[in-house]
């Protein structure tokens, strides 16, 4: 019974957060953010355009990250085909292949960037500042960031947003 309010009591608090997100970036602009894959290629927002990015800040040593990597893995595959995609951005300041046998280790089959010029130690990202780790920001296929928040998130959470979004803006 405890079990089921705190599991409640959290999906009510990831609502609220959610829609706090979503109301504070409603106005949000594209943006084209630049990432640096792994074997030092630019990687650009806009190269995702016409699809759903997840694009879910992470670190190695952080067992909130490390407990939604599996489900960030289902959405990845799942809609990869079908119009989203999980970008993991690695923060923090270790050697690649580090994070490289640890993406092996939890099979993460999404690509994994870091963020160009940023300067990790000031807890700052593209999207504002870094409020905890892991955070997760919702771009819509037309390059907008539509919603953020810091915390964990699961498959079916990022399925409802964006029938959700897609629901209350038609395109």
């Amino acid at each position: 019974m405890q079990y089921q309010l705190l599991n409640k009591g959290f999906k009510i608090l990831f609502v609220m957060i959610t829609l706090f997100a979503a109301m504070t970036l409603q106005n949000a602009k594209a943006m084209d953010v630049e990432f640096v894959d792994f074997k030092g290629k630019a990687v650009k927002l806009s190269d995702f355009k016409g699809q759903w990015v997840v694009v879910n800040l992470w670190a190695t040593w952080c067992p909130p990250c490390v407990v939604e990597m599996p489900e960030l893995v289902f959405f990845h595959e799942k809609y990869k085909d079908k119009g989203a995609i999980v970008l993991g951005v690695n923060y923090e300041n270790i050697p690649t292949d580090k994070i490289q046998t640890f993406a092996d280790e939890l099979m993460i089959s999404f690509p994994l960037v870091r963020f160009k010029d940023i300067d990790l130690n000031k807890n700052v990202t593209p999207f504002g500042p870094l409020r905890g780790l892991p955070s997760t920001y919702m771009v819509a296929p037309n390059g907008e960031v539509v919603a953020g928040r810091a915390g964990m998130v699961d498959l079916k959470v990022l399925e409802e947003f964006i029938q959700k979004y897609e629901a209350q803006n038609p395109s």
